[in-house]
């Protein structure tokens, strides 16, 4: 059974002109879990997925595979598969016939595509043409692409669009068991609720830069404060020492589980000035909000 390796992104950056997509951006995906990628429409997240799949040259920094660019990868499909956007699909032709095409050029066995079109759902519909298909199907369709060579990573981009409640609910127990396996699952999505469900660990960008990462559950918890200072790195120094885990963020540094009278007092004690300490409030959608600023970015 193939296994997952980590998707490392490192000092990522991507310009258009003058417009600065994504910023010296680094995270890391790590296989056994599924990992969601958030951010609002605008924030750089289909330009990340787009440099880390060879599709659009950075600017400056890197984004791999255990190691390697997408470029570098032996087998690349036998090791990522991918959904960024609908697949272009024939609409004459069926889709065990498309897939067949695709596992021909790619010299994978034909029987993979029996096995992936029951893995999605699509066994039944196989001969029927795709411009037959939903808008759901499509999708479960595309997904039966990305697992055509048994990938150990999966890197999927707004999954459950056009499924319906039975097919997101079998969509998260399938990711949640290809991830169980021992694979790489990265899954980008603007469904709050959704991903509140679906995935371990969270990444959120915003204006292309990363505003959080760590555990969903790190993040949902009741007790968030976010700090600053003029002299942040003490502070984050001082909140090492007193035993917090801060996570720095653009706005400041993130302290999970301390109240906010313990961090000013824990910044009193070593001296150093505080410029922001707010408890964030609301549960997980209002700590987005306030992570990334309300409604969409340019």
């Amino acid at each position: 059974m193939p296994t997952g390796v980590s998707i490392d992104i490192r000092e990522l950056s991507k310009s258009f002109g003058n417009v600065t997509a994504v910023n010296q951006l680094s995270f890391s995906v790590q296989p056994g879990q599924v990992t969601g990628f958030l951010g609002p429409n605008g924030a750089g997240k289909t330009t990340t997925l787009r440099m880390l799949l060879g599709l659009v040259k950075p600017t400056a920094g890197s984004a791999t595979f255990g190691g390697k660019s997408y470029r570098e990868l032996e087998r690349p499909l036998a090791t990522v598969g991918t959904a960024l956007e609908a697949a272009s699909f024939h609409p004459g032709r069926s889709a065990r016939n498309h897939l067949h095409i695709y596992a021909l050029a790619a010299g994978i066995p034909r029987e993979r595509v029996d096995i992936v079109l029951g893995q999605v759902g699509l066994a039944d519909y196989s001969h029927r043409r795709v411009g037959g298909y939903s808008l759901g199907m499509r999708q479960r369709l595309g997904l039966a692409l990305a697992l055509l060579g048994d990938p150990g990573v999966l890197v999927l981009d707004e999954p459950v669009n056009g499924l319906d409640p039975e097919g997101i609910r079998w969509i998260r127990t399938f990711l949640h068991d290809f991830a169980a396996e021992g694979r790489t699952v990265l899954v980008s999505s603007h469904l709050l609720s959704e991903v509140q469900q679906s995935v371990d660990r969270i990444v959120i960008i915003s204006r292309g830069n990363l505003v959080y990462e760590g555990g969903l559950a790190e993040f949902d918890s009741d007790d968030r404060v976010l700090v600053d200072s003029p002299q942040r790195a003490a502070l984050e120094a001082a909140l090492v020492l007193a035993g917090a885990s801060p996570q720095i963020t653009d706005a400041g540094l993130l302290v999970t589980a301390l109240p906010a009278a313990h961090i000013g007092a824990i910044a009193h004690d070593a001296g150093v000035p505080l410029s922001l300490l707010h408890t964030q409030q609301g549960g997980f959608e209002r700590a987005f909000l306030e992570l990334v600023g309300e409604g969409d970015q340019p």
